[in-house]
Formats: structure tokens, C-alpha cells, sequence
């Protein structure tokens, strides 16, 4: 049964950067390789060479974390990378800055991960603004629930940028079916219960999970939290799923070595999971 239309969000009728993105990359039956990192970790110079290598090492999104002091759904790594990024100064609208300033270099799609106090304390229209002059294309809140997102969302899309809602295992079906045909872009999918965080292994009820969204919504269904290894992927990408997410095993390569090795370290990281999301 279709959900009541005044409490749906009605995607653009033209394609947003994401989903020319996953277009693309299905007619190529391609799995979407979608790095996350935080912003200012450990400075925004390194963030800026971090996020070309990524883009030349085969990423086909970048998820980019704006650092907050109360990081509620991630784990330690994360949150540790977050308070670094703050020790180095780093802002809502440094982020943005650093964006604008790659206008010219950065072309695969940047989605930002922010929680709703610093963009609430920004002004909801005046972040949107910029971010979507530094061409954002996408914005994931971890902490907005479906009600709230229904009436942001519209001015979010105003300004050519996606919400893109989550989805965890432990979601009432009849929610998860509201969450999938409600979020632009793609429906991200929480593969576990609790907080962002490296895994020894995928649970295999995110097969299960994966393909109920596909039977009940026509976007793309992209995985993450836990997610590690290449082992990780080769299951995503059988699975079914439409692209995959790694944030821990990215975030805690850039904190376990040197300032000067750290972009080619993150460089060959991203190339092994390509490799993986390949095959």
C-alpha cells in the first residue's frame, strides 16, 4: 500500500548529482565505493589532499564528516577523529570553504554527515546555501527523525542537495518502507545494531535487509557501519547492494600513521577496496 502522499517527499523530476551518480555506475553493474572521513582530521590541508587521492584511487562518492563534540551514533575511532578535527580548528564553515576552494578538482559526488545542532545553530537555509554553491550533493543526519524530515527535506532538495535517510536492522518494516521511499538519493543501510565501528565480520541478515528495500522502494541501497575488509564488500556487492560504505577502517588508517604518509597510506586503502568492489 502507497503511503499517505501529504506525508511522502516527492523526488525532483530532474536527476540529482547522486542519482546520475548510481545511474552511471548500475549500467556498469558497478558497486558504488563510498569512503567516509571527518573533515579537519587531522587538519583541513591534509582533508584536502585526502579527498583528491580518494576521487583518483577510485572512490565514486566521498561521505564527509563535519566534526561535532557529541557524536551519539558513532563509536570510538570516529569519535576520537572528530575531537582531533576540533583541536585543529576545524568549522561547519571551514568545511564548506574547503569544498569551494576543490570546486574545479573534485567531480564525484560529495555528501556531507553532519547531526542537526551545527547546522541548526548555522541556519538550516544559510548552510544550504553555501554548501550547495561548494557543490554538496547529498546531506546525511544521523539524528533527524522521519518526521522532521519531511518538511526539512523539501527546503534541503530547494537547493539541489539530497536528504538521505537511514535505515537500521532493527527499523518496523512499515517504517522502513516510509524511510526508503522517502530519502533521495539512496537509502543508507545500518548493517548493524549500535554504533559506526570496524567489524570482524557481516552479519547475514543484511542480505535479508537489503533485499526487502529492494522490493519495497526503487532507490539505491548503499551499506554501512562495520564495514572493513575487502571480504566486507565481495558480501555487499553479492548481496545485492548498490553501493557500500567505509568509514571506521579509513578513519583509523589516517590516525594510525604520520602526517606525511597519511594521504598515500588512505590512497592505498582506497584502491584495495576498489579492487574488492570490483571483483
Amino acid at each position: 500500500m502507497k503511503e499517505n502522499k501529504k506525508n511522502q517527499i516527492t523526488k525532483n523530476e530532474t536527476l540529482s548529482k547522486i542519482d546520475k551518480k548510481f545511474f552511471e555506475l548500475k549500467n556498469n553493474q558497478k558497486l558504488a565505493l563510498m569512503p567516509f572521513l571527518m573533515a579537519g582530521d587531522p587538519n583541513i590541508e591534509i582533508t584536502s589532499k585526502i579527498l583528491l587521492k580518494l576521487q583518483e584511487k577510485g572512490a565514486d562518492f566521498i561521505e564527509l564528516g563535519i566534526p561535532y563534540s557529541d557524536p551519539l551514533a558513532d563509536g570510538p575511532i570516529i569519535q576520537f577523529s572528530a575531537s582531533r578535527a576540533l583541536k585543529s580548528g576545524t568549522t561547519l564553515i571551514k568545511v564548506i570553504q574547503l569544498l569551494e576552494s576543490l570546486k574545479d578538482k573534485l567531480h564525484i559526488p560529495v555528501i556531507l554527515f553532519s547531526y542537526f545542532n551545527p547546522i541548526l545553530n548555522f541556519g538550516l537555509e544559510n548552510f544550504c546555501e553555501l554548501a550547495s554553491k561548494a557543490g554538496v550533493a547529498g546531506l546525511i543526519i544521523p539524528d533527524l527523525p522521519l518526521e522532521e524530515a519531511y518538511k526539512f527535506s523539501k527546503i534541503i532538495s530547494s537547493y539541489h542537495i539530497d536528504l538521505i535517510l537511514l535505515v537500521a536492522p532493527t527499523t518496523p518494516f512499515e517504517r522502513m518502507k516510509m524511510i526508503s521511499n522517502n530519502t533521495k538519493g539512496f537509502t543508507y543501510l545500518v548493517s548493524v545494531t549500535g554504533v559506526t565501528g570496524e567489524r570482524n565480520k557481516m552479519e547475514n541478515r543484511v542480505e535479508s535487509l537489503i533485499s526487502k528495500l529492494k522490493e519495497i522502494s526503487i532507490n539505491p541501497v548503499a551499506v554501512g557501519f562495520g564495514i572493513s575488509s575487502p571480504e566486507h564488500v565481495n558480501k555487499v556487492r553479492k548481496w545485492g547492494a548498490d553501493g557500500v560504505i567505509i568509514g571506521s577502517a579509513f578513519v583509523k588508517r589516517i590516525s594510525d600513521c604520520k602526517e606525511i604518509e597519511v594521504v598515500n597510506k588512505i590512497g592505498n586503502f582506497c584502491e584495495e577496496m576498489r579492487i574488492a568492489a570490483d571483483q
